[in-house]
């Protein structure tokens, strides 16, 4: 069950907002709910006919409705952009998770790490020797951070994230629940008679202002170092492999897979469960659909699609004509079949 917020009149949050109400200025809300809600107390934005005529059969209570937009059956904002608006009131209803500040007393902090005196460390929290934890980071509970790890200024590590050795996180950067760096890289040699490990070294650097979503799994590089660059966000269920290079700003979507030793550019975009191979560069500013994948080179910026991924255009013509192969095919064979019968004839 949603916690409520302190709440605001209509016209409280519409001046926060930034926009005009229409109707019922005194009309509580205290929290932002989907068109479909049926709570009195939600409000939701609606940008189109269809999601308005959705909330009109719903019991919400009030609207955010750009300036084109109206309603005669509920109390509305008007703004100029309501998914922008919604964006702020969500950024307002937020409740961050508790955590104490100093360090907790069931937390293990070895005599040679460093935490600044501003830091805020959970319980059952481990930081290692040689590690430091920066000004007002946030450590929640059962986290570890491992030998020599590096913690940035105002960084979040929550509950169960996990630093192996010789990982720096940057300031401000996030890490969700469940989150592993510095596993070791997948490195293995057939000697002949079995599989033998191959020695995994190198270090994981995560820049300023990154995000890293739950369960997502960065290895440590073999030798170097394996790099997320500033500003890029990382969605839930990622495997980055061992010697990956990502640039700033750059997102990728879930369930994408990254081979070892593949160095992505800025800015590219990666919709879900995207195969990525080993050993090859992305350039800046390349898209790649959802489903998409290459173990070639992408030299060139644009959108790209498929499997073997390709221009666009040309990506979605293939996977468009896919399900037509089965009557592709018939239609061939009847036609090898006629051409037979044809030439037979003229013999």
């Amino acid at each position: 069950m949603e916690k409520d917020t302190p709440g605001w009149t209509l016209a409280e949050l519409a001046e926060l907002l930034g926009g005009v109400v229409a109707g019922h200025p005194n009309h509580i809300v205290r929290r932002p709910v989907p068109a479909e809600s049926d709570d009195p107390e939600g409000i939701a934005f609606c940008e189109s006919e269809p999601y308005l005529e959705k909330a009109h059969v719903h019991g919400v209570g009030a609207l955010i409705l750009p300036h084109t937009m109206f309603s005669h059956l509920k109390p509305t904002i008007h703004v100029e952009h309501p998914r922008v608006a919604f964006g702020k009131l969500l950024a307002m209803s937020r409740r961050p998770l508790p955590i104490q500040p100093g360090i907790h007393p069931t937390a293990v902090v070895d005599p040679d790490a460093e935490v600044d005196e501003s830091a805020f460390i959970g319980a059952y929290v481990v930081v290692e020797q040689g590690a430091r934890v920066g000004a007002k980071a946030k450590i929640f509970p059962h986290c570890y951070v491992g030998e020599n790890c590096t913690v940035g200024d105002g960084a979040v590590l929550y509950p169960q994230v996990v630093l192996y050795q010789d990982v720096s996180v940057g300031a401000r950067t996030v890490l969700h629940s469940g989150v592993v760096l510095g596993a070791d890289g997948f490195g293995f040699i057939w000697d002949g008679k079995q599989q033998v490990k191959v020695p995994q070294v190198g270090q994981v650097a995560i820049g300023d202002d990154a995000e890293i979503g739950a369960n997502t799994t960065i290895d440590r590089a073999t030798a170097g170092a394996t790099s997320v660059g500033q500003g890029t966000k990382l969605d839930n269920l990622i495997q980055i492999g061992h010697n990956v290079t990502i640039g700033e700003n750059t997102v990728i979507a879930s369930q994408t897979g990254v081979s070892g030793s593949t160095k992505i550019g800025s800015r590219v975009t990666m919709g879900g469960q995207c195969a990525i191979g080993d050993h090859i560069t992305i350039v800046d500013d390349v898209i790649f659909g959802g489903h998409s994948g290459t173990s070639q080179d992408i030299l060139e910026r644009g959108a790209y699609f498929g499997m073997p991924a390709k221009p666009a255009a040309e990506g979605l013509k293939t996977y468009m004509t896919l399900p037509r192969l089965p009557e592709i095919l018939s239609r061939v064979r009847h036609l090898e079949r006629r051409l037979a019968e044809l030439e037979k004839k003229g013999e």
